[in-house]
C-alpha cells in the first residue's frame, strides 16, 4: 500500500510503507503493523514519522504524530532544490539534483512522496545502495536538512545577495 493521501489541517500525508509483522508465540504467530509516512505543507516543510501496533490504523496514527513532531524546513528555489547533494543514510545514498521547469518529479517511491509532500515538482533523483524504504527516506531527509539557502549564507558574510551573485 504505497502512496495513500489524506489532508489534515494544512498537512498532506501519505503512507509510504506499511509492514505486516508475525511474532511465533506458542499459540501461533502474533502479527503487528508497522507504517513509515510522510507529512507536508507543500510548501517547504516536510517530516517523517514511523510508528508500530498490533492495528493499521493505530500504526498509521502514531506515525502521523511522530511526523508532525519531526517537520523541518527546506529552503527552495522555485519549484526545485537550490543546488545538487547526497544525502546518506546507513546503506542507503540518494543523490538530489535541481531540474528545468516543466521535468517532473523524477524519483522512485520513497523519494517521490518526500518531493510531492514538499511542494517540489521539478526534480532529478537517483537512488544508490539500499533500498529499504526507511533507509532511502532517511537519506533524502539528510540530504535536505543539509542544502544550504543563498540568503542564509550571503548574510552570515555579512553581504547581500546580488553582491555575491554578481
Amino acid at each position: 500500500m504505497e502512496n495513500d493521501e489524506r489532508i489534515e489541517g494544512d498537512f498532506v500525508e501519505k503512507l509510504v510503507r506499511l509492514n505486516r509483522v508475525a511474532k511465533v508465540v506458542k499459540g501461533g504467530r502474533r502479527f503487528s503493523f508497522s507504517a513509515l509516512v510522510v507529512v507536508g505543507d507543500k510548501k517547504g516543510k516536510v517530516g517523517i514519522g514511523f510508528g508500530k501496533a498490533n492495528d493499521v490504523a493505530e500504526a498509521i496514527r502514531k506515525s502521523l504524530e511522530k511526523a508532525k513532531k519531526n517537520v523541518v524546513e527546506v529552503p527552495l528555489k522555485k519549484n526545485t532544490i537550490p543546488h545538487r547533494i547526497v544525502g546518506e543514510y546507513k546503506g542507503a545514498k540518494v543523490l538530489l539534483k535541481p531540474a528545468a521547469p516543466g521535468t517532473g518529479i523524477i524519483a522512485g517511491g520513497p523519494v517521490r512522496a518526500i518531493m510531492e509532500s514538499l511542494g517540489v515538482t521539478d526534480i532529478l533523483s537517483k537512488s544508490l545502495g539500499s533500498g529499504n524504504a526507511m533507509n532511502i527516506v532517511k537519506a533524502v531527509m539528510n540530504g535536505l536538512e543539509n542544502l544550504m539557502d543563498a540568503r542564509k549564507i550571503a548574510a552570515g558574510r555579512g553581504n547581500k545577495l546580488s553582491e555575491m551573485w554578481g
